[in-house]
């Protein structure tokens, strides 16, 4: 399997972004945010949906980097940042317009309630895959699928 590189510059883009990240796994310790140039990147080990066929024994993982630029502030919720091996799962990504836009808050949301918010002058993502793949026999489940 080839490996994944998207680009996100709108509420379209970040859909399907979003779809490719459900379910990824990270260290809180994995999050940075650099003020000066606007930059919010996360690494992760994201489930690879778009290879998971409904009867398989065997899926796969894979490292990947997700960046956010036009950052202007990072807010978190339900969890300690100070925590760094503490593990996040990611569920969506959505994007809340302010005004009219193009200027938003993108909401990295997590499981247990958890939310990363990002202040964002419009929709800036990229997402790459970063690493070779890892078979795992856990496909990821929600409760009323």
């Amino acid at each position: 399997m080839t490996s994944l590189k998207l680009l996100a510059l709108d509420t379209d883009d970040l859909a399907v972004m979003s779809a490719h990240m459900q379910d990824a796994v990270f260290k809180v310790a994995d999050i940075t945010f650099q003020a000066r140039p606007g930059l919010f990147a996360l690494a992760v080990n994201r489930f690879v949906w778009e290879g998971a066929g409904a009867k398989r024994r065997s899926y796969e993982r894979r490292r990947a980097m997700l960046s956010f630029k036009r950052v202007s502030a990072v807010r978190s919720m339900g969890f300690d940042r100070r925590k760094g091996d503490d593990v996040l799962s990611l569920l969506a990504i959505r994007f809340r317009m302010e005004g009219e836009g193009p200027e938003g808050v993108v909401e990295l949301v997590l499981s247990g309630g958890g939310m990363i918010a990002l202040d964002v002058e419009c929709i800036e993502a990229q997402l790459a895959d970063t690493g070779g793949a890892w078979e795992t026999s856990h496909k990821p489940g929600h409760p009323g699928n």
